[in-house]
């Protein structure tokens, strides 16, 4: 699994036509350079990347175990290599994780979420199967972009939740959807703010645009990459002998009423002795 993770090479997916070429791989060096970057020194056991097998996700990461996931918008998956059953070690329902719960240190989702029929149920999912402290790393297309409008331009007329063509989600968007699983959110970058040209020589031309966007208007870029992390609100355990030991607020004496004559008399003063 480790050598197929690090060395299988796939042409660009179906789902990325409407960008081209040029765009799709740009995209495709822009996610491998930052997963290379920033996964490389999450330590845990177990990390698993969902769909498009072209990005090596966990190449430089080191967890003795790691599988690829094949989902069930992967129709437009890559052929088998010889003496290959398939490209990927597990398949599986992106709404619907066969892991038990808090079982994952790592859960890559590289354009998962815009692919998949129900996102909300594929995030879910991952929170459930997610270790306290474990790390989710997501990117998408942003809907606010070049890209994403070149995107959106080629869906028009198409039926909704098609797997070829992703339904784009907004950098904000996701950003609430985490913290409303309870992950918070590391690593926020963009990355792409040429238009989405079919030709590389003229998207050579608008390299300058890069460097502007990036400075001046980051949040246009044409692809976003979040990293979050799943937090659990601590607690203290008390040992069962210690809290045993505690007297129940039950149990203790309540007060009554006196019935006594001497109720309702005044007591009579003291003498008064005065110094002589």
């Amino acid at each position: 699994m480790e050598s197929q993770i690090i060395e299988s090479k796939h042409s660009c997916g179906a789902w990325l036509a409407d960008l081209g070429q040029p765009v799709a791989s740009r995209l495709l060096a822009w996610e491998q350079q930052q997963a290379d970057e920033l996964l490389a020194d999450v330590f845990g056991y177990h990390a698993v990347q969902l769909g498009w097998p072209d990005l090596q996700a966990l190449r430089s990461n080191r967890m003795p175990h790691r599988w690829m996931a094949q989902a069930e918008f992967e129709a437009d998956g890559p052929l088998p290599a010889p003496g290959q059953s398939s490209w990927s070690d597990v398949g599986l329902d992106s709404r619907a994780w066969p892991w038990p719960a808090d079982s994952l240190d790592l859960v890559v989702l590289p354009h998962a979420l815009e692919r998949s029929a129900d996102p909300h149920a594929c995030l879910r999912e991952v929170e459930r199967v997610l270790i306290p402290e474990g790390q989710v790393l997501i990117t998408g297309l942003n809907p606010w972009s070049w890209w994403g409008l070149r995107q959106s331009r080629g869906q028009r007329g198409l039926v909704p939740h098609d797997h070829l063509h992703p339904s784009l989600i907004a950098y904000r968007r996701l950003r609430d959807w985490l913290r409303l699983l309870g992950f918070e959110v590391q690593v926020s970058r963009f990355g792409g703010w040429t238009p989405a040209l079919g030709s590389e020589r003229w998207m050579q031309r608008l390299n300058w645009m890069d460097a502007l966007g990036e400075r001046w208007w980051p949040i246009l870029g044409g692809v976003y990459l979040l990293t979050a992390t799943k937090r659990v609100p601590g607690g203290r355990l008390i040992d069962g002998r210690r809290w045993r030991t505690v007297r129940s607020p039950a149990a203790a004496t309540a007060p009554i009423a006196r019935s006594d004559t001497s109720i309702g008399r005044q007591a009579a003063p003291k003498d008064i002795v005065e110094p002589r």
